[in-house]
């Protein structure tokens, strides 16, 4: 290891990935630590003595690769990555209001960096995958929702707020307003998931791999509802397309594996556009492809995040 190599650090609900890597984004090894778990509506003592354990675990983690030029987190929620707060952690509410780069910086001595995990899978593709030389596109995680980022005029674009491309916030029902209603609840992967296990009676209902074995054999009952939810993902990229006009949407997060998914949401939203001839006729069909990058995408582009901070020179 020398000072040329980095370390990022992905923060997931279950797990926190970490890497060392080199400044070309290669990576030299990794390994994962178990993440502390939380509820919403815990005592915030309880909440207190998570982020220790928290913390506890970045430090671990660090002095494995004390060595390191600087150091890049990737975690959830809405992330000021100009200094490096989070404010609400998704699933881990123990992280609202952590200024993590401020204390990245304290335990390390070292630049950081900390970037919203969306965001970073966004920054991923545009460094080195599937917008690669794209001016303006968009990476859509499929996830627990729908996260992922924008990239206009060829760098991420954060928004006033730095919730530009939280597509789970989006509302499609006019007639009233609350949270089973945003697309990151009523279009999530998870839901879908949950929904065919229940039909197909299984004891485990997040079992991915049973759902699109059913899924991939067109099983009746099954892929009507899976074509809904591709339908329902078109939608969202048509409706972003419309505001932003894009070259490229790439599809990321675990279901992205099975090339159904990226094949049904093509084919939905071609088939979208060409029912409406008018306006089909003035929009400019975006291109849909899968990331480049899986279970790696945050390290790399959380590691991105930390050269583009510290004006190193990307190749």
């Amino acid at each position: 290891m020398t000072d040329t190599h980095y370390l990022s650090i992905d923060v997931g609900g279950t797990l926190i990935k970490y890497a060392l890597m080199t400044e070309a984004g290669q990576l030299v090894e990794q390994g994962t630590r178990p993440t502390p778990a939380a509820e919403f509506g815990e005592p915030d003592g309880q909440l207190a003595q998570k982020l220790i354990e928290f913390k506890t675990i970045l430090t671990e983690i660090y002095r494995s690769y004390s060595g390191v030029a600087g150091v890049a987190l990737s975690c959830p929620g809405k992330v000021d990555s100009h200094d490096g707060t989070v404010y609400f952690g998704g699933a881990l509410p123990y992280l609202h209001g952590f200024n993590a780069k401020g204390f990245l910086q304290e335990m390390t001595g070292k630049p950081a960096a900390v970037i919203n995990d969306g965001k970073a899978a966004a920054q991923a593709e545009l460094w080195q995958g599937n917008l690669q030389g794209v001016t303006n596109g968009s990476a859509l995680i499929l996830g627990t929702g729908l996260g992922g980022g924008l990239i206009l005029k060829g760098q991420l674009h954060q928004g006033s707020h730095f919730q530009a491309g939280e597509l789970s916030f989006l509302n499609f029902n006019d007639k009233r307003f609350c949270p089973e209603d945003v697309a990151g609840f009523k279009y999530s992967p998870v839901q879908m998931i949950m929904k065919i296990s229940e039909l197909l009676n299984l004891e485990d209902k997040k079992d991915g791999v049973k759902v699109f074995e059913a899924i991939n054999a067109r099983q009746e009952g099954i892929w009507p509802i899976f074509e809904e939810f591709c339908r329902h993902i078109a939608l969202v990229i048509y409706n972003q397309q419309a505001i932003v006009d894009l070259e490229r949407v790439v599809i990321g997060g675990g279901i992205s594996a099975q090339p159904i998914v990226v094949e049904e949401i093509r084919r939905q939203y071609l088939a979208m556009i060409s029912s409406i001839p008018f306006i089909g006729d003035m929009i400019t069909p975006v291109e849909i492809e899968t990331c480049r990058f899986a279970g790696t995408s945050n390290l790399i582009g959380a590691l991105y995040q930390l050269l583009e901070e510290t004006a190193y020179q990307v190749d």
